[in-house]
Order: C-alpha cells, then structure tokens, then sequence
C-alpha cells in the first residue's frame, strides 16, 4: 500500500502510527507543515525503509511561519522530497495569498537550484496561480497535486505540464472528485489519506487506509483489483529510481494498460 501524503507527526500517536504503518507494510511520505517540524518528524522515520519525510510550508501557515525559509534552505539537502507546499485561496486565507506566492515562489526556486525535488502541493482553490507558477519554474521538480479539486480543464493543463496526483478515500468519495480521478493519467497516480485531516466513517484515517483508495481506483478503472494495484506500485517504483534528470524534466514511465 502506499500513503504518500500523511502527516505523521499530526497524530495524537505518531510513534504507534509509524509502527502500525510498518507493520501493515504501507509506504509513506510523512509531509510536514513547516521548516521547524521536519528534523523531529524525520526521526520518527529513522529505521523505516518505507517511511521517508518531505519538508514543507504548508500555505495556510505561511504568514506566520515565512521567517522559516532560511531553515527551509538549510535542510533541503537533507530530503529528496518537498511537502505540504501550495497555495490555498479559501476562505481566511486567501488575504495572505501574496505571501503564500513569495513563500511556494521561493521554495521551487530552492528546490530548482537544489537539482529538483518531488514535490507535494496543495492547489484548494489556487490550482491555476499554482500552474502558472510550475511552468515559470520547470526544473524545481516533480509536481503532485494532493487531493486535487479544480475543474476539468484544470486538470487536463496540470497533466499537460507534467503534474501527478495523490488521491485519498475522502476525496474518491464523492461524484467530482471520483470524476476527476476517472481522468487523471493513471501511470501519474498515488494513493494518499492526508491523515489526520481525511477522514472516514470511523474517524480520521491511517496510513493503511490507503487500501481504500486502491479499492476505490480500481472500481473508477473497472479494473480487477491486482491490476489497479500492480500499476501504482509502478508508479511508485518510478519515483523512487528516478534521478535528477527524470525529476527536473517530469518524465512520465511509460503508461501501462491495465484495462
């Protein structure tokens, strides 16, 4: 199974979330939400092979937090992945939306003199000023729209600039979000839970509740459930050897017909 976007350390519990994670054999990206988190939350990963963390500056904390980005620069080296990042024009925060831009502006243009980095962003109702500014910027790295929930010709635009996604239970819920999982590519596709934050019938989701994804997907694709399976771990299996090169150029693996 794979999570690949979950905050760790957001949990009442995170030590019993990681080891219920390595028990139930999932693979996690464990984001974080500012620069000061991620030292802390690495550790929680320290002697999990399937666990790595991403560092972030989640944009509904970047008017208070901004004055982390000389911390940001310092431990980008120190992680392959980059994440919560985005911009979120909602409600109560769309008033700091101009330092959500010089914050997520300054992050990829670290990443991209970093060599690129694979990227988890938040896009709520911000998916084009996200766009526009990953095309201004193409060697930042890979780009995963988590719980993507912009129209359809939004999508068909960050598909053609070579975005992936990360879709959970919570959002494969519901008509648009099944609907745009339904066109999303399925070779640039991962499940997530975005636990604690998603949610399900039982309260907030785990990492091993990303088998509900994989349910959900393979019922979108009308496929047997191995197949969905087989063709996100090859997803995944591209993102763990890709190098720089394929990261900065957003090369896709060639797609898999699994129909």
């Amino acid at each position: 199974m794979i999570d690949f976007h979950c905050h760790l350390d957001l949990y009442p519990d995170p030590v019993r979330e990681v080891r219920d994670a390595e028990a139930a054999g999932v693979y996690v990206l464990s984001v974080t939400t500012t620069p000061r988190a991620w030292v802390r939350t690495a550790q929680l990963a320290k002697g999990h092979k399937r666990i790595r963390t991403a560092l972030g500056l989640h944009p509904q904390l970047a008017h208070e937090r901004h004055n982390e980005l000389g911390l940001f620069e310092d431990l980008l080296p120190r992680s392959r992945y980059v994440g919560e990042i985005g911009l979120d024009g909602g409600p109560g925060y769309r008033e700091h939306k101009a330092l959500q831009r010089k914050v997520f502006d300054t992050v990829l243009h670290l990443s991209n003199k970093g060599g690129g980095r694979i990227m988890s962003i938040h896009s709520r109702h911000a998916v084009d000023e996200i766009l526009d500014q990953l095309a201004k910027v193409p060697g930042a790295g890979l780009p995963i729209l988590h719980w993507f929930s912009g129209t359809s010709s939004q999508l068909r635009r960050a598909a053609d600039i070579g975005c992936w996604f990360s879709v959970g239970p919570a959002m494969l819920r519901g008509a648009k979000g099944r609907s745009l999982a339904k066109a999303m590519p399925r070779n640039r596709i991962l499940t997530e839970t975005d636990g604690p934050f998603g949610s399900g019938p039982d309260g907030p989701l785990h990492p091993a509740d990303a088998w509900i994804a994989v349910k959900q997907l393979a019922g979108i694709w009308e496929v047997p459930l191995v197949e969905a399976k087989r063709q996100l771990f090859d997803n995944l299996r591209f993102l763990s050897e890709s190098g720089p090169d394929h990261i900065r150029a957003r090369t896709p693996v060639a797609q898999r017909s699994i129909a």
